[in-house]
């Protein structure tokens, strides 16, 4: 249990009132309980905080209540500590309830496998079961978490973690303060074949894997070698869980990639990009500087830079916007087009009688 004046303490923030109040944990407005705190950084959230079992929360940006002096803030119903960031204090204040796990700072665990070749810096952290085979290298301070396998002659950086049941195949290159998560896999075979015969040869997997400075990459994503040169993911790009890269692509700097996204071979994609969820971009395409694909999105030509696009096959967002708006009304359109049909066959049905009755007189 902290107390309320505690907290607003390490956050340097203004408590409103209730500074005894002890408070057990943290909660997000859909699931706090009573004796927690939470936090708020719009009036909606506000509100919800008050219907809410929340002892107190942690308040920023509301028009009429963190933008009044302390003073007025002592007649509001319920504890509030307001900070210039309430999402950033909560964080911190989470940490009080929930701190990191220290871990063993170096060292290699007895049942972590080390080629005697391999080349370990100062400071570097091999976790059990561990495979680190010949010609490998890894730089100082970085983790190296259980049942990760680093194949011949890979090379890590410094201050990188690489968390468990991941794995680099040989010759993959991995940077400084990368962050590979759980099931990773770089440089499998890309997939390419030559058909002979009906049947299907592997193509050559001679390049490997380059993964640049201050790269993190989600859970169970994957990244395939180069056919020759290598699979390039540059600086500062981050993916989500669930992302594919094929063989041969060069990803930008300061990209974001969510879950699920899927690239073919060959694609150049620029610096600045944002693809949604589940994007899926056809092999050989360039996708240019700061542009966005949003979820869904199904791309089987290139992108130019700065363009938002969306929808199967990707449009530009507003021109998809329009053609899902008039999509919505297609059956009204269809009744519509079937009265008006109906009609030009009564007008014409008319207009032969009526050249019927001429011929006749």
């Amino acid at each position: 249990m902290r107390r309320l004046i505690e907290l607003a303490k390490i956050v340097d923030g203004d408590l409103n009132h209730s500074p005894e109040l002890e408070i057990s944990g943290v909660g997000r407005i859909a699931s706090v309980s009573e004796s927690e705190i939470t936090f708020a950084n719009s009036r909606s959230h506000y509100d919800r905080f008050l219907a809410s079992d929340a002892s107190a929360a942690i308040v920023s940006g509301i028009e009429g209540i963190t933008d009044q002096p302390i003073g007025q803030q002592k007649t509001l119903p319920k504890a509030v500590i307001v900070v210039a960031d309430a999402e950033a204090a909560f964080a911190a204040i989470a940490t009080e309830f929930r701190p990191v796990i220290e871990r063993r700072t170096s060292g290699v665990h007895p049942t972590a496998v080390v080629a005697s070749t391999a080349s370990i810096g100062p400071d570097v952290t091999i976790h059990a079961g561990a495979v680190v085979m010949d010609g490998a290298v890894i730089g100082d301070r970085s983790t190296i978490f259980p049942n990760v396998t680093v194949m011949e002659d890979c090379q890590i950086g410094q201050d990188t973690t690489i968390f468990p049941n991941t794995v680099l195949y040989e010759n993959t290159v991995v940077g400084d303060r990368v962050i590979l998560h759980a099931g990773v896999v770089l440089g499998a075979f890309g997939f390419g074949y030559k058909s002979h015969t009906g049947k299907h040869e592997l193509s050559a997997q001679l390049g490997n894997v380059v993964i640049e400075d201050d790269v993190e990459i989600g859970a169970n994503s994957t990244i395939d070698r180069g056919t020759f040169d290598a699979t390039r993911i540059r600086r500062g790009t981050k993916l989500d869980n669930l992302v594919m890269v094929g063989h041969n692509c060069d990803v930008g700097e300061d990209n974001l990639l969510c879950s699920q996204v899927g690239i073919a071979g060959s694609c150049n994609v620029g610096n600045g990009v944002v693809m949604g969820g589940q994007v899926g971009i056809g092999d050989h395409l360039n996708i240019g500087d700061r542009s966005i694909l949003m979820a869904k999105s199904g791309l089987m030509h290139d992108v130019d830079p700065g363009q938002a696009v969306h929808g199967i096959p990707a449009r530009p967002a507003r021109k998809q916007m329009q053609i899902m708006a008039v999509s919505s009304k297609l059956p009204e359109m269809r009744k519509m087009l079937k009265q008006l049909s109906k009609s030009v066959e009564q007008l014409q049905q008319r207009s032969a009688s009526v050249d019927q009755c001429r011929d006749a007189a």
